[in-house]
């Protein structure tokens, strides 16, 4: 009976530990304060962007359409595609959303610098910015086009060799640095500072066309009736970029494959379509300027 009573109690303690050992090795998504991944310790996702590059980010002044508030700029809100995308994310992981507005070209350098968690702004993944930082997404798949006013002579135009005259884009794009020297009639301007000013140049003629990506060319013509895109996809007279250079992704620290990872599987759940359907809310919300 004694060695009974052992061999029970030994079964016992092996079914308790295997119970134990099983929970332990659960998994569960980051989340909250007190999260593992570098950055989000203190639960809050501090995510850089522009503030003035509709649709993916803007600036307006009060939170309606479920915008965020500015943490460097008091009184303003950020809202557009890129702001309903980062609620996806601490929704999905309960994280609090800081937005911090800075300009295009300080992205990677507060990223290094631990300012941002995130730059969430519409950044091509490129070859170079992959060398700088490391990219989550696509959360969204782009398309490269032109955009003119609608009664030059450049609206007719069905492939990018029959383009000429003055052009510029956005500094530190592809849309600058890859795209406009592929066009042979181009005179390419000084690059604008940002994506307003760009839109600005074609709308008040001083240059005859711009180069970007789709969602900006809608957002321009949404704003401005007196524009017209120009979309040469499908043709064999188009822009030539390497594949995958013109999705759209989310920058962050070299290394931080944590918050990598957190971003992918999210987006993972999520298709082309549901990209393009929150696009066109973002769009459809955006202010007129």
């Amino acid at each position: 009976m004694k060695r009974l009573f052992c061999l029970m109690l030994a079964l016992l303690m092996v079914f308790t530990l295997a119970a134990c050992g099983g929970g332990e090795e659960e998994t569960t998504a980051p989340s909250g304060e007190g999260s593992a991944i570098p950055g989000l310790e203190d639960g809050v996702l501090t995510v850089g962007m522009e503030c003035v590059y509709a649709p993916y980010n803007w600036t307006q002044m009060d939170d309606s359409n479920g915008a965020v508030p500015i943490v460097n700029q008091p009184g303003a809100y950020a809202n557009g595609y890129d702001v309903m995308m980062a609620r996806k994310f601490c929704e999905q992981y309960g994280w609090e959303l800081e937005v911090m507005a800075l300009e295009w070209g300080g992205l990677s350098a507060a990223l290094k610098a631990g300012t941002i968690d995130a730059a969430i702004a519409g950044q091509s993944m490129t070859e170079e910015r992959l060398a700088e930082v490391d990219m989550a997404g696509p959360y969204y798949y782009a398309s490269i086009v032109c955009v003119t006013k609608k009664d030059s002579p450049l609206a007719s135009a069905t492939g990018i060799s029959q383009l000429t005259g003055t052009c510029t884009a956005q500094q530190a794009t592809i849309w600058y640095e890859s795209c406009l020297p592929q066009i042979p009639g181009a005179e390419i301007m000084p690059q604008s500072d940002d994506a307003p000013a760009m839109i600005m140049a074609v709308e008040s003629g001083t240059v005859d066309f711009i180069c970007t990506d789709m969602p900006t060319a809608r957002g321009a013509c949404a704003t401005y009736d007196d524009l017209v895109i120009l979309d040469f996809s499908g043709t064999d007279d188009n822009f030539v970029v390497p594949e995958g250079e013109i999705n759209i992704g989310i920058s962050v620290v070299k290394g931080n494959t944590q918050l990598k990872e957190a971003f992918d599987a999210v987006l993972s759940q999520m298709t082309e379509d549901d990209f393009t359907a929150l696009m066109d809310e973002a769009i459809s919300i955006q202010p007129k300027v």
